[in-house]
């Protein structure tokens, strides 16, 4: 089925899927705590879908067709769990009557939203389309902007698009659609990066904001005497920046050099001692992380995932595709939701970056 099928066609489709079941059955889906009590009526299976409502009215309108998957839901003491593209469920065994209805928090994406109350009247007229939200503001749904220097526009790889084919793809067979621009300057540095995000969260609108910075911080002195020198304060101050722009930001470590590159291995261990501090930022900002280091030194010849000293090839960047797919839909524990006190807005000056020196590309710089 396609995952663009229309409203009418499925609600007509998911309507059929009300089949009438056994007396007493239904599946309570393996829920914790005491069997619940099993309804002594005739039970019915409940069809429907969730979707990403778009511009938060509630309404599944036109061009809506993003679909949630593996989210959980729950209809009294009966769950069922939606699929992937289409975000459909069944959930059976539920009894007559209005029946509450509930997604569970900890298996829907980060940053997503569920609605306060659904109810749904069983057996069901029609299908039951449950509507969640992204806290995005104005800015533009399915776009997903990615920020960074060279490794973001791609470079290594033979078209120059990266890891943005692989992220589109990937986010199309499981939300059913996404778009990836790319706002990335070559040979640019964490701190370019704080000083020029604010100007590309205005040209792309976008609903996530992809950062991955810090490959050039190494070619700096002060960043391998002192670390972390200005690496950590840019990337703070951009994911601020980000939020004050209603995107939600993922925050990604840095991939490793090519192994046989200058100046490992001191290069690669910088990296790793990085990459602990950005993901204690992450924690410490509840960030989504991206991590793409892991994947790549699981491959025990890693040096094949390279074109030259510090840009992946298409190998390459389709890690990096998978670290960011992961860490869009991996549900999580950890709130991620937007503040909404007002300080939000407002880079505090403590938080600027440093400026560094400017100078001229070191060899290795991700250029």
């Amino acid at each position: 089925m396609s995952p663009f099928v229309s409203k009418r066609s499925f609600l007509y489709l998911v309507a059929l899927g009300a089949t009438l079941s056994a007396c007493g059955g239904g599946d309570s889906g393996g829920t914790s705590g005491p069997t619940p009590v099993q309804p002594s009526g005739p039970t019915f299976s409940v069809a429907g879908a969730v979707f990403y409502d778009e511009n938060g009215n509630g309404t599944l309108d036109a061009g809506e067709n993003v679909r949630i998957p593996d989210v959980t839901v729950q209809i009294g003491t009966a769950t069922g769990k939606t699929s992937k593209v289409l975000g459909e469920f069944t959930v059976p065994g539920v009894p007559a009557g209005t029946q509450q209805v509930t997604l569970s928090r900890t298996t829907l994406p980060p940053f997503y939203a569920a609605p306060a109350t659904v109810t749904v009247t069983v057996p069901q007229s029609q299908g039951l389309l449950i509507p969640v939200t992204l806290p995005i503001g104005t800015n533009r749904p399915n776009v997903y902007m990615g920020f960074g220097d060279s490794i973001t526009i791609g470079e290594g790889s033979p078209d120059n698009r990266g890891y943005r084919p692989g992220l589109e793809a990937r986010l199309a067979g499981f939300f059913g659609r996404g778009t990836v621009v790319q706002e990335g300057i070559d040979a640019t540095r964490s701190n370019r990066g704080a000083d020029r995000i604010d100007a590309s969260l205005s040209r792309a609108h976008p609903a996530y904001t992809l950062i991955m910075y810090g490959t050039n911080d190494f070619n700096v002195l002060a960043c391998k005497t002192d670390p972390p020198c200005f690496t950590i304060d840019s990337l703070r101050s951009i994911v601020l920046s980000a939020r004050g722009s209603r995107s939600l930001p993922i925050l990604s470590t840095i991939i490793p050099a090519n192994p046989t590159a200058a100046l490992q291995p001191d290069r690669n261990q910088w990296v790793a001692a990085m990459n602990v501090r950005i993901r204690a930022l992450a924690k410490e900002m509840s960030v989504p992380v991206a991590d793409p280091e892991p994947l790549f030194l699981k491959d025990p010849n890693f040096e094949r995932l390279y074109t030259g000293s510090v840009h992946p090839n298409n190998s390459g960047y389709d890690l990096i595709a998978d670290a960011f797919f992961t860490a869009i839909i991996t549900a999580t524990t950890t709130a991620t939701s937007l503040p909404t006190e007002p300080t939000l807005f407002t880079r505090p000056a403590s938080l600027r970056a440093t400026r560094a020196t400017a100078a001229r590309p070191a060899i290795g710089e991700a250029k």
